[in-house]
């Protein structure tokens, strides 16, 4: 049964939806049947009001609420004590008040390898005002000394240079095969780490290495669980990763975090949170320039585009070019992704969200241009991202050519977010299904999806 492309869950209530397979109508038609055993027979079973309960922050009235919560088997005395849509039964909660020192980070790892792994698909956890408490929170610490010498076995500079050594292969792994491959040995990493951190016993420096890398994990492994859908996964990461970051003293790892978070937001259609996230990490950031002061600049960007802001798009767009300018070696080695093909499609897709096609078509153009075939999701990414816009601009041979041409790198990779990309091009698609190359082209993109 069709639940109205609820896939990709924004809201508690399209959680519910998926879960049980429920369209917009069929849920209203079950909200009218259980008030109808609540005493109220004259329901209106419509579409769209479930629609606005999800999408534009309507609240549904107390009669809906309990007729909803019998249907889910939610006691009404929940209902009464958690405001709409805090009682709905997605399972899904992340903690985010853990101390703000070298114990508060252990405890948010901990927590985060003995559940994220098993955090369901398609739902985003934080949203709204607990997004703008993290992004001010983030920017009004100051780094604190790491309380060192816990319990244990002694922790010496090899191991942390063996860990160390593992994370840029992580890294490529995580480029090449996508998220899904590689989410489990990332956690695995993490788990080392969180248990040295929790029993070992090691000097403040040792101590502090040892949170750093523990950011570094936790924020690939957020990644990895983005890219492969598990997006209160990734959440409950990133939450672990700034805890870590902080207990380094590393604000410039902690910007980085904060510009993942901003594009899950953008990608889940929150474009005022990706803002405050994006800006918090360029606040945190202290103007660096370089690939890393470019990489903050565009998912600033990126996030006001989707706003539909131009104007602080363009502002942002400026800072990033002239920070990209400046690029150095010493750049940190997670910004070494940021070349001139990431860039120019990062800068194509920001016209996308702007409505300017032909732009972004000549910057996607370029990017392809140069961008490394041998990372297989980011151009199956960028393939996918030109294919819809040359189909929007009428050409059709051409958008099937790149769509064809994006089905490799998509078997290649296992990435729910290009699945979506993939689906979005079949939805363009079907607007000429008479065509047989464009049903041919479809088969293809609906085998890696």
């Amino acid at each position: 049964m069709s639940t109205d492309g609820a896939g990709a869950c924004a809201h508690p209530l399209a959680f519910v939806r998926a879960q049980r397979g429920w369209s917009y109508q069929r849920l209203a038609r079950v909200v009218a049947r259980r008030a109808r055993d609540l005493g109220v027979a004259n329901m209106a079973a419509e579409r769209q009001k479930v629609w606005r309960w999800e999408h534009r922050g309507v609240v549904p009235d107390r009669v809906s609420q309990l007729a909803l919560a019998a249907e889910l088997g939610v006691s009404a005395e929940k209902v009464e004590s958690n405001p709409w849509p805090a009682w709905l039964p997605t399972g899904d909660v992340v903690r985010t008040d853990y101390p703000w020192n070298g114990a508060g980070s252990v405890t948010s790892m901990i927590d985060v390898v003995e559940g994220a792994l098993t955090d369901r698909r398609g739902f985003l956890t934080i949203t709204g005002a607990g997004v703008a408490s993290l992004a001010n929170e983030w920017l009004s610490l100051e780094p604190t000394r790491l309380v060192a010498a816990l319990d244990g076995g002694r922790v010496d500079e090899q191991i942390v240079h063996r860990i160390e050594h593992n994370i840029p292969g992580l890294r490529l792994m995580d480029d090449r095969l996508g998220g899904e491959g590689v989410r489990r040995l990332v956690d695995a990493e993490l788990r080392v780490v969180a248990e040295l951190l929790a029993r070992g016993s090691y000097t403040e420096k040792i101590g502090a290495s040892l949170q750093l890398l523990a950011a570094e994990l936790a924020r690939v492994a957020g990644w990895a669980s983005f890219d492969a859908g598990y997006h209160t996964s990734a959440q409950r990461y990133w939450i672990a990763a700034l805890h870590a970051a902080h207990a380094a003293g590393d604000r410039l790892v902690g910007a980085n975090i904060m510009k993942n978070m901003s594009l899950q937001c953008v990608d889940f259609a929150r474009p005022g949170e990706a803002v405050e996230l994006a800006e918090a990490a360029v606040a945190s950031s202290g103007g660096i320039s370089g690939r890393a002061g470019a990489m903050f600049q565009m998912r600033l960007a990126r996030a006001y585009a989707a706003l539909g802001n131009s104007a602080g798009c363009f502002r942002a767009l400026a800072r990033a070019e002239a920070a990209f300018d400046r690029s150095t070696p010493q750049d940190p080695a997670w910004a070494n992704i940021f070349d001139e093909g990431f860039y120019t499609a990062q800068l194509g897709i920001c016209y996308i969200d702007l409505g300017r096609l032909p732009q972004a078509d000549r910057w996607l153009g370029r990017s392809l241009e140069v961008h490394p075939v041998a990372r297989a999701r980011d151009h199956a990414t960028y393939l996918l991202r030109r294919a819809a816009v040359q189909i929007d601009l009428g050409n059709l041979d051409h958008g099937c050519a790149l769509a064809r041409e994006a089905v490799p790198f998509l078997e290649a990779t296992r990435s729910q977010r290009n699945a979506r990309r993939a689906e979005e091009v079949r939805r363009s698609l079907r607007r000429h299904a008479s065509d047989p190359e464009v049903r041919e082209v479809d088969q293809l993109l609906a085998r890696p999806a």
